[in-house]
C-alpha cells in the first residue's frame, strides 16, 4: 500500500528556539521553518519534522542515529560544541563511547540529547 509513498518521522521538544540553535549550530544540520515546527534535511533521507509540544516528555529511546567515519573525532567535535555525552556505568569509556556492543562487534556508538531530553547518538560502523 505504501510502497511508493514517501514519509518522515518527526519528534517533539519543549523549546524551538533552542530546537533550531542546537540542530543547526551545534550539529550542522540544514534546518526549514515553516508554521506548525522545523524540518531538518537528513543527508541520504526524507528528513525529519521536529514540531512543538508544551506537554513534552523527552523520548527514552534513541530518535537519531548519525552515521560517522570516525566516532572519536565525532565526539570529540561535539564536546568541543558543549555537548555531554552519555555515561553508562560498564558500557561506556571516558570519552562516552560503547566499544563494540555485541559479541559481533557491533558498532562503537555514543548516545548524547538534544536540550528537550531527546536522545541521539553518533555511531561508526565498523
Amino acid at each position: 500500500m505504501f510502497k511508493d509513498t514517501k514519509a518522515f518521522s518527526g519528534f517533539s521538544v519543549n523549546d524551538l528556539t533552542a530546537a533550531k540553535e542546537f540542530y543547526g549550530q551545534t550539529l550542522g544540520l540544514e534546518v526549514e521553518e515553516n508554521p506548525a515546527g522545523l524540518f531538518l534535511k537528513i543527508s541520504g533521507g526524507s528528513g525529519v519534522f521536529v514540531y512543538p509540544k508544551d506537554d513534552h516528555t523527552p523520548a527514552t529511546y534513541t530518535i537519531l542515529n548519525f552515521q560517522v567515519d570516525d566516532i572519536d573525532q565525532a565526539v570529540d567535535a561535539l564536546t568541543s560544541k558543549g555537548v555531554t555525552f552519555e555515561q553508562y556505568e560498564n558500557m561506556t569509556d571516558e570519552k562516552g563511547i560503547a566499544r563494540g556492543l555485541s559479541s559481533n562487534r557491533g558498532p562503537d556508538i555514543a548516545w548524547f540529547k538534544d536540550p528537550a531530553g531527546n536522545i541521539l547518538s553518533v555511531l561508526q560502523e565498523s
